[in-house]
């Protein structure tokens, strides 16, 4: 099932930029955009719509109090080319801030943090969800490359860039291992050294300070060691 956007911005040169990214992403579906909060505002009373990518300064009825108005909204990403309304916005629960001019990599980060919050809110009560998490990377400069989360095994720090080894193969991007790992379930991955993340699953045996996968052995950081092995433990039958 795609996930739907809405598009709420009073540039036209904005919505034509972030349709065009939309577009590129087979997951997303573009149901509407709108010049003007009022009118999304009356679209959203008879239409359900999974995110929406918002601009702040609009005439009439700005971003800020057109999320205040929203009664059960839905996920929120912040499109605004002046950044000093992050915290406010951050204290009404938007998902994520994108300060334009927005680069496609830049908005693809937020797409992730949509598809792992859809996905973690849909685990909740419905374990037997056919549908498989994913999140997309970027692996060269045109192609996005959708890989599903119960697919990782390790994913390695190469400076400025990660080798994601999966089932289905090896994939090298451009990302901070922090800022990966945050977009990962928190139950089903840990960080094992400060070059390291894992999935837990995938685990085949712990042994002193170190976890073997798939026949390689990777080495816990000292002051990883409590934390991943009180994990381990938890996750165990």
């Amino acid at each position: 099932m795609k996930i739907k956007c809405l598009i709420i911005d009073d540039e036209p040169l904005a919505i034509n930029v972030i349709k065009s990214y939309i577009e590129q992403i087979e997951d997303l579906e573009l149901v509407n955009t709108f010049s003007n909060s009022i009118e999304g505002l009356n679209f959203l009373k008879n239409n359900t719509i999974d995110v929406i990518f918002l601009d702040i300064n609009m005439p009439v009825l700005d971003g800020i109090n057109f999320i205040k108005s929203l009664e059960n909204p839905p996920l929120l990403i912040i499109t605004s080319a002046y950044d000093q309304f992050a915290i406010e916005t951050y204290e009404l629960d938007v998902l994520d801030y994108l300060v334009k001019p927005i680069e496609f990599p830049r908005l693809m980060k937020a797409v992730n943090k949509i598809n792992k919050r859809l996905n973690n809110a849909s685990k909740l009560p419905q374990e037997n969800s056919k549908e498989n998490p994913f999140i997309f990377v970027k692996i060269d400069k045109k192609k996005m490359k959708k890989i599903f989360l119960n697919e990782i095994l390790v994913i390695e720090s190469l400076k400025d860039y990660l080798k994601i080894s999966t089932t289905s193969g090896k994939f090298i991007i451009h990302s901070t291992l922090s800022d990966f790992t945050s977009l990962l379930p928190e139950r089903d991955f840990i960080r094992i050294h400060r070059s390291y993340t894992i999935a837990i699953d995938k685990i085949d045996a712990v042994e002193g300070n170190s976890i073997e996968i798939e026949g390689l052995r990777y080495v816990i950081g000292r002051s990883y060691i409590d934390e991943v092995k009180q994990k381990i433990l938890n996750s165990s039958i």
